[in-house]
């Protein structure tokens, strides 16, 4: 079970500039709620060998200090609710303000792990300056970064690593599948389980220890024998519905982290909207299997051809992680929902998969003589051994002789060769390139 840690902090303080440099992209979620514009970023970040999710709680365009206010208090406090540990940035070029005191007026009364951000110290003077955040009284040191240029980041996260608590497994049930059922609110991922469990009733009790924020049901039927991770029945949040899509969505990164195989229940009237491609987005970061489940298909008008219509639509805006099992359900009438547990079984099998190194040499071999990468200044690349490394999920290492020229379309084309060639759907694949 990974961590997950959380950025706090007032607006233009380098919460997103820290957030790209710990996770080594630029990639973000972008949504728009309640006519606020926030950027919303998941990522996973790794240090020493340690990984962790990093959640981005973004800045605010407000028009008055009450609101502010309003909305510092409600991001800031379903961050600290949610996360294992609080990157509380600031900006050492301004000093304290008001709205830092706020933030750091609701961090005071949490037990989690606070790390107070001097950012944007670029030079000597203002790493000395930022030693006026121990004034805030939190945490036990001030760690002055530079988001832009990374000086100082080592620091923080070696005590970031460092403080990290192993979550131990539960050792009896690491054999089985773990299949977790997950999706934005109102999409029936409660009435999905309920109809699973309520239609056979061979249910071991509920397995001890598990995180606090999902429940892992032992599911024994139809032939089939696995983990059920659910989110439906935690406990109740008195102010969840002040911003229901960043907590849902908080909820998804551990459900999807404890799992080996996500169903994404979307729903049939709403169709793929931005939240689902932002849990389809940590799914694959965190590669993990993956079923979409289309719910309340029985709502739906239907012609000849909507069926198919709807799935060109689900795949076209999946792009390019098109290979993944799509099922249209109904869970209220229980239509094909043994269908969806099928498939997830399948897709977990397909993520366990390990081909023979010769068999793998030989057909993909054949396929990179039939075209082969473009070259580049004049020099030609050669890719002479391919292997699959013993992970958790398909990874697969091409050895050759200018690595750093392989393009991203060029992956892509052996990716797909992959999949022509072995039943790897609804899994994400790492093409990996190593010099000779």
């Amino acid at each position: 079970m990974g961590n997950i840690v959380a950025i706090v902090g007032r607006p233009n303080v380098g919460k997103s500039t820290l957030f790209n440099r710990l996770t080594g992209t630029r990639k973000a979620i972008v949504n728009e709620t309640a006519g606020v514009t926030r950027d919303r970023n998941y990522g996973k970040a790794d240090w020493n060998g340690i990984e962790f999710s990093l959640i981005d709680t973004g800045g605010f365009s407000v028009n008055s200090d009450d609101i502010f206010e309003d909305e510092i208090r409600k991001q800031v406090m379903l961050a600290i609710d949610e996360s294992d540990a609080i990157l509380f940035v600031l900006d050492v070029r301004h000093g304290i303000t008001d709205f830092d005191e706020a933030v750091a007026k609701i961090l005071r009364r949490t037990k989690k792990k606070v790390y107070v951000i001097a950012n944007k110290a670029d030079n000597n003077e203002l790493i000395y300056t930022a030693n006026e955040f121990y004034s805030l009284g939190i945490g036990d040191m001030v760690y002055p970064v530079s988001s832009v240029n990374g000086s100082g980041t080592g620091e923080m996260l070696d005590a970031l690593v460092g403080d990290f608590i192993e979550k131990p497994e539960e050792e009896e049930e690491l054999d089985l599948p773990r299949i977790a059922f997950v999706g934005r609110p109102n999409v029936g991922k409660s009435s999905t389980v309920n109809a699973l469990l309520g239609v056979e009733r061979n249910i071991v009790t509920e397995i001890a220890g598990t995180t606090r924020d999902s429940i892992h049901t032992r599911f024994q039927g139809f032939g089939h024998d696995f983990i059920m991770v659910d989110t439906a029945g935690v406990r109740k949040k008195p102010k969840v519905n002040e911003d229901l899509e960043f907590y849902s969505v908080m909820r998804s990164i551990r459900t999807i982290e404890s799992s080996d195989v996500c169903v994404l229940i979307l729903d049939a009237v709403r169709g793929l909207e931005a939240q689902d491609l932002a849990v389809l987005d940590i799914i694959i970061k965190n590669r993990k299997g993956c079923v979409i489940m289309v719910n309340k298909w029985d709502l739906l008008q239907k012609e000849t051809n909507t069926m198919k219509e709807f799935e060109a639509e689900i795949r076209n805006k999946m792009a390019p992680f098109t290979d993944v099992p799509i099922i249209f359900t109904s869970a209220v009438e229980k239509v094909r929902l043994i269908k969806v547990l099928e498939s997830a079984i399948e897709v977990y099998e397909n993520r366990v998969r390990k081909i023979k190194t010769s068999e793998l040499n030989k057909i993909m071999l054949k396929a990179i003589e039939h075209y082969r990468p473009a070259a580049v200044k004049g020099k030609f690349i050669q890719i002479k051994f391919v292997s699959q490394l013993p992970t958790y999920a398909p990874t697969f290492v091409f050895y050759c002789n200018l690595p750093q020229y392989i393009q991203d379309s060029y992956r892509r084309y052996l990716e797909n060769q992959i999949r022509d060639n072995w039943n790897f759907s609804g899994v994400p694949i790492q093409v990996l390139m190593r010099k000779k």
